[in-house]
Parts: structure tokens; C-alpha cells; sequence
């Protein structure tokens, strides 16, 4: 009994520090993400150059997440996965020739379409593109679809470096992308301007391609400490290939839906004026600061210990698990949406206000990412609340549930575009993703008897309360500070923007505290713990 118990710690310890090594390496993949857009804002601004930047990236992404997206990594890791504990590691790696080779004859199918028919394809998911912007588009994409055979070539070989336990690739994976980025376009954007005027920003696309290569270089190489077996074999009627393209179908729906939410979005966003629709992309990506660096860590922790509770029936620690991670998920990223939502614009203004990037580019984004914050707290919750279900191999029920929170998106956005311009696709977005994480928390319920509504309902109301003092506190701090100092000149933006960020957050734990919240207790001991090391 002591060994099992000994042995669960470690494998909790190990699943621990593999998901802060993660969320450490998504630390630094966003802040190189800043770097970048930094300097993309600072030659182009938010005009012609990057709404068609941005709109090139929509038909590699969907390729992408049609063979190797999602779907694949929800369905090859616990196929392959269980080949390996099985001890069947020959036809585990039989499984992964046949997937790679799959992969390969529907890129060259699809890129070779897609390449051919850009134009068409461009056609159907961006409007009033001037023949310029269109142009530019068209070229753009043409580039970035040499990133999709890298990225999903990286994307098989980073699914059997995890079913090993090996983490590390993949997290260094996304610093090497943006580093590519930053390196080609930064250096070579003037060059490629002066020789092809007009096509300055491709040099960025050029870099997306080399960084997806570098970041497949990484996985590839890596491989070779676990030994690769390559068969050149297409027997797609092999029973493990047939069982992970049954576990995809469904993942795969929900992705394509996904995929057409965003399609709509963007063909309504760029019939807008020039430079909204990088706006709103601009600010989608402030919002999924919080999500990708903590939510999606939480749950990624959790889903082991979720799994093995699902698997020998211990319910009521599945239910109190969820409910902890949740609540969690809740206390940090609410307050980051109060955060977001009130010194956005001193943030974007600090970071992006320079060069081409206006004053008015500063005041797009921020609309934008103010309604792209009251969805926060539900992206996050999604993350773990799909997982729930995966740990019970349903993967049906979170894809209908992701669909319906679709449909509402789609609806509100044509009916939100007009009075609010891109804001109101950003508010769209969030509404649609409350009504998901609702949906899913319903179905929850209704397979578990109860998932501590209770506990979770005043968790988040206290939560809601210290932000909503944390907020402010924060306005007020800013107001101060620019009253006092101005905003003009990055000393004082600085001042203002750190000033009202850090005192606010003390004041939330502060406030967090004297309600005796357990999740700011677990802060404060995380906190004591490194300043003693320290």
C-alpha cells in the first residue's frame, strides 16, 4: 500500500513539473510573441500590410488542424500510448509510420490545392479587400503553407515524445517559432522591401516558415533518444490506426466547426475599416495570455489524476478534483480579466504605441480586448471541463457542447458587428464561450449527480467580489499616476501601467485573504515557499 502511495506522488510530482516547465516555456514563447508583434507594429502599424499578414495565416491554420491539429493529439497519444504499455512497441511505431505517411499524402493533396486555388479560397473568407491587400494576401499564404508540412511533421514527433514522457521538445518548441520570426522578419523586412516594394512583411512569413522548421528540427532530433522505427507501410486498416481515427471523428468536427466560427469572424472583420481586423486579432491574443499560460497548465496537470479516478470509479475525488481546479482556474484568470479589461489600453500603449502604431491603433485593440475579457474565465474553464470528459473517453459530448457555443458566436456576431464594429466579435466570442463552458458544466452534472456547484458558486463570487475591488483600485492608481506624471513618454507609461498593476494585485490577495479563500492561501504558501529558497 506504501509503495502505491509513493508511487502516485511521484507520478503527480513528475505530471507537476513537467506542466510548470510548460507554463515556464509559455512564458517565454508570449513574451517573444510581444517581441514580435512589437515589431511588426512598429514598421506596418494596423493597415493593409497586416490585415493581410493576419488573413494568411487562415487557410495553413486550417490545413493544419484538419490533419494534425487537435483532433490528432486527442487521439495518437493515448493510442500510441497504450501500444507502449502494453509492451507492443513494434506496432506502436507501426501505428506512427502509418499516421505519418497518411499525414504526408493528404499535405501534398491539400497544399497543392490549396496553393493553386488560394485565391478562391482567400475569396470566401475575407471581403473588401482592395486588389493591393488581396494581393499581398494571396502571396502571404502561398509562403506560410510551407509551415504547415514542418508544423505537422513536428506535431507526430512531439505525440511520441510525450506518449514517452518527454515534454521538453515541445515546450522549447514554440520559443524556437517566434525566435525564427523575430530573427527573418527583423532583419530582412527592410531588404525585402527595398528589392520588392510593398512586400516588406512577407520576410515575416518567410520567418514563420523557418521557425516551424526549427521547431521540428527540435522534435525530430530529439527522437533519436527513444529510437525511431520507420515502416513505410499504408495499411490503414491496421486496428490501432482504425481505433484513432475513430477517437479523431468527433475532436475532428468540433475543430472544423471551430474553424468555421473563425472563418466568419474574419470575412465579417475585414469588410471593416483598415486596420480593425488586426486589431481585434491583436487583442484575441492579450486575452489568451491567461488561458494558455495558466488554465491550459492547470488542466493539463489535473487530466492525468482525472483519468486514473474515471478508470477505478473514485467519483467523489473526481468531483472534488474538478471542482478545485476550476475554482483555481477561476481565481486567477477572473482577476486577469478585471486587469486586462482596465490598464489594456496603458498596456498596449507601453508596448505597441510607436512607430506606425498610432494612438487610434492603441484605442481599437483596447475596445476589443475589454469584450474579449468578460469570456476569460470561460475559455479557461473549458480546457478542464473538455478534459473531464476525456478522462471518461467521451470525446462526443464536449464537441456538441463546443459546436452549440459556436452557433451562438456565429449569430451574435452578424447581429454585433454593426453597432460595435470588431468589438462586437469579441464580445460574440466571449458570450459564445460562457454558453460552452455552461453546457459542459450541465452535462457534468448530470453524468457525475453534482460537481460542487456550490463550492465552485462561492469560490467565484468572492473571486468576482476582490476583483471588483482590484479593478478599482487599479483605475484609481492609473488616473494618479497620469495626472501626476502624464503618459507621455515611455518612463511615465511604464510608471503608470506597473504602479497600478502591482499594487492592485495586492490589494486582490489582500482582499482574497481577509475572506479566507483557500486558493489565496495556497498563493501565499507558494510564495513563502520560493522567497525561503530564495
Amino acid at each position: 500500500m506504501a509503495e502505491e502511495i509513493g508511487k502516485e506522488n511521484k507520478l503527480v510530482k513528475s505530471t507537476a513539473v513537467s506542466a510548470m516547465m510548460i507554463m515556464m516555456s509559455m512564458v517565454i514563447s508570449r513574451i517573444l510573441g510581444f517581441v514580435r508583434d512589437m515589431i511588426i507594429s512598429n514598421q506596418f502599424g494596423q493597415s493593409y500590410y497586416t490585415d493581410a499578414y493576419n488573413a494568411a495565416f487562415s487557410i495553413p491554420d486550417f490545413i493544419y488542424m484538419i490533419l494534425v491539429g487537435g483532433a490528432f493529439s486527442a487521439a495518437f497519444v493515448p493510442t500510441f500510448s497504450s501500444y507502449i504499455a502494453k509492451g507492443k512497441e513494434d506496432e506502436a511505431w507501426k501505428i506512427a509510420s502509418i499516421t505519418l505517411n497518411a499525414v504526408c499524402v493528404g499535405l501534398l493533396v491539400l497544399l497543392g490545392a490549396a496553393f493553386v486555388f488560394t485565391p478562391q479560397l482567400l475569396g470566401l473568407i475575407v471581403k473588401n479587400f482592395d486588389a493591393v491587400t488581396m494581393d499581398l494576401a494571396i502571396t502571404l499564404t502561398r509562403i506560410m503553407l510551407l509551415q504547415v508540412v514542418f508544423m505537422a511533421l513536428a506535431g507526430i514527433c512531439s505525440g511520441i515524445l510525450q506518449s514517452y514522457k518527454i515534454f521538453g521538445p515541445t515546450a522549447y518548441g514554440g520559443v524556437v517559432y517566434n525566435l525564427g520570426i523575430i530573427v527573418i522578419g527583423g532583419f530582412f523586412s527592410g531588404i525585402v522591401e527595398k528589392y520588392f516594394p510593398g512586400y516588406g512583411i512577407a520576410a515575416f512569413s518567410i520567418g514563420v516558415v523557418v521557425g516551424a522548421f526549427g521547431n521540428f528540427l527540435i522534435q525530430a532530433v530529439s527522437l533519436k533518444s527513444v529510437g525511431i522505427h520507420y515502416t513505410p507501410s499504408f495499411d490503414v486498416r491496421n486496428p490501432g490506426f482504425s481505433k484513432m481515427l475513430g477517437l479523431m471523428v468527433p475532436v475532428l468536427i468540433g475543430l472544423s466547426a471551430n474553424e468555421l466560427s473563425l472563418f466568419v469572424n474574419q470575412y465579417l472583420a475585414s469588410g471593416l475599416s483598415e486596420g480593425l481586423l488586426s486589431a481585434w486579432k491583436m487583442a484575441s491574443r492579450f486575452m489568451q495570455l491567461p488561458i494558455s499560460i495558466f488554465a491550459i497548465s492547470i488542466a493539463m496537470t489535473l487530466f492525468p489524476v482525472l483519468t486514473r479516478e474515471a478508470a477505478t470509479n473514485r467519483i467523489d475525488d473526481f468531483r472534488k478534483d474538478y471542482s478545485n481546479g476550476l475554482q483555481t482556474i477561476f481565481f486567477i484568470c477572473i482577476p486577469c480579466s478585471v486587469l486586462l479589461a482596465v490598464l489594456g489600453e496603458p498596456f498596449i500603449r507601453l508596448l505597441f504605441e510607436t512607430g506606425k502604431f498610432t494612438a487610434e491603433n492603441t484605442e481599437n485593440t483596447a475596445f476589443a480586448l475589454v469584450l474579449f475579457s468578460f469570456g476569460i474565465f470561460a475559455q479557461g474553464g473549458i480546457h478542464l471541463s473538455s478534459r473531464a470528459f476525456y478522462a471518461f473517453q467521451d470525446t462526443r459530448t464536449p464537441v456538441l457542447m463546443a459546436v452549440l457555443g459556436i452557433i451562438v458566436n456565429i449569430i451574435l456576431s452578424i447581429l454585433l458587428i454593426g453597432p460595435l464594429q470588431h468589438g462586437g466579435l469579441a464580445l460574440a466570442y466571449s458570450i459564445g464561450g460562457i454558453v460552452n463552458l455552461f453546457l459542459l458544466m450541465w452535462a457534468l452534472r448530470r453524468r457525475l449527480g453534482h460537481v460542487n456547484i456550490r463550492s465552485i458558486l462561492k469560490s467565484s463570487l468572492q473571486t468576482l467580489f476582490a476583483s471588483g475591488i482590484m479593478g478599482i483600485a487599479a483605475w484609481l492608481i492609473a488616473w494618479a499616476c497620469e495626472a501626476l506624471f502624464g503618459i507621455e513618454g515611455k518612463g511615465a507609461q511604464a510608471v503608470q501601467l506597473f504602479s497600478a498593476g502591482i499594487l492592485s494585485v495586492i490589494v486582490f490577495m489582500l482582499v482574497a485573504k481577509l475572506m479566507k479563500m483557500p486558493e489565496a492561501d495556497t498563493v501565499f504558501r507558494m510564495m513563502k515557499r520560493r522567497f525561503h529558497r530564495g
